[in-house]
């Protein structure tokens, strides 16, 4: 019974009427269409939607290269998620919503895949890589995805997909095989930030047996807070704190990481979970191929990190990895049964958790 129901959740999923908020699946309601989709007003908050899940998120790579550069990494990533997870959770329970104490350790169990490893690694590895060469390595999580997905049995590896994870080694391959030739921090840093991409996918993978809260909001909040904790004890037993030179921190790093928490983790959420009652989720998830080059182009633009030939095309070998992984995964659909369960039996009180 519980693999009947994971098939079934992994199918709508690959058919877009199931999408991912917070590594939790969740139904998608059809794309409304406002009377006044042809106004004005409504194509420009269309545009800026876009345009924060597009520019914003590519941008918080960046973003998290200046706030490391004077403050220590987890203590950076620790007050982040602290903020921007307790802003969220103010506002889910505004809206009436009352985490039980199941959903609070299966918030623990997602915030530790997905902020202490997958952000805490992340923001430790850009003192040391570029933001470009982060974001471009963090797009390898499809890969992992679907290799995990595969390993559990809940994923069929078609040609397509089984090119483009072959073509996203060779993508990976280009960016760290020159780092062995130079100083061993580099290549730590490179590799440090795969290990957060496997681990977000982990989190992605598994976050469907987890008791996760089915409000979107309050699903979101949870494992940002409960990271937050996490990343700030992490911080507190490595002895961040006690290094930390509150007097040196520069207003360069204080920018970046306000720019995190509001735009990063506030407004990008909010424009992305407007954008998927209006328009298709696939379109949304386009932001996923903008994302890094956005990133590797403000990081050249704004940084002056390096582009050189060997990143340009690795950044074509990743993201064509991404497109025939994504076209594989539509070309062995299994089409949804007809007799779907509603979303109060896939939620996390639920056998299938």
């Amino acid at each position: 019974m519980i693999l009947d129901r994971a098939s079934q959740i992994m199918a709508m999923l690959r058919s877009g009427k199931m999408i991912n908020i917070g590594g939790r699946p969740v139904i998608v309601p059809e794309p409304r269409n406002p009377a006044n989709a042809r106004d004005r007003s409504y194509a420009i908050k269309l545009a800026l939607a876009f345009v924060a899940i597009y520019v914003i998120w590519g941008s918080t790579y960046l973003a998290i290269r200046y706030a490391v550069e004077t403050i220590p990494p987890l203590v950076a990533a620790g007050v982040r998620h602290s903020i921007a997870g307790g802003i969220m959770l103010i506002w889910a329970w505004w809206r009436g919503f009352r985490p039980t104490r199941q959903q609070w350790v299966a918030g623990f169990a997602l915030g530790a895949l997905f902020f202490l490893i997958g952000h805490g690694t992340l923001h430790w590895a850009e003192q040391y890589v570029g933001s470009g060469l982060a974001a471009l390595l963090i797009a390898t999580e499809p890969m992992f995805i679907l290799v995990l997905g595969w390993m559990m049995g809940k994923q069929k590896i078609s040609v397509l997909s089984a090119l483009g994870l072959g073509l996203g080694v060779v993508g990976v391959a280009m960016l760290t095989g020159a780092e062995l030739t130079v100083k061993g921090s580099s290549l730590w840093g490179l590799l440090a930030v795969l290990l957060g991409s496997f681990s977000w996918s982990l989190g992605v993978v598994i976050s469907p047996r987890l008791k996760l809260p089915s409000d979107a909001l309050g699903r979101t909040a949870l494992p940002t807070l409960c990271g937050a904790a996490m990343l700030l004890i992490a911080a507190g037993v490595t002895g961040e704190f006690q290094q930390t030179h509150w007097s040196s921190i520069t207003l360069q790093s204080i920018f970046g990481l306000g720019y995190l928490v509001t735009f990063g983790s506030v407004v990008a959420f909010t424009a992305y979970t407007w954008l998927l009652q209006r328009v298709p989720p696939a379109l949304v998830a386009t932001h996923t191929y903008a994302n890094p080059v956005v990133a590797v182009i403000l990081g050249w633009l704004l940084a002056h990190e390096h582009l050189s030939l060997r990143v340009v095309l690795a950044s074509v070998a990743i993201l064509g990895a991404i497109v025939l992984i994504r076209r594989g995964e539509q070309a062995a659909e299994v089409k949804v049964p007809q007799a779907v369960p509603p979303v109060a039996e896939i939620q996390p009180s639920e056998e299938c958790a």
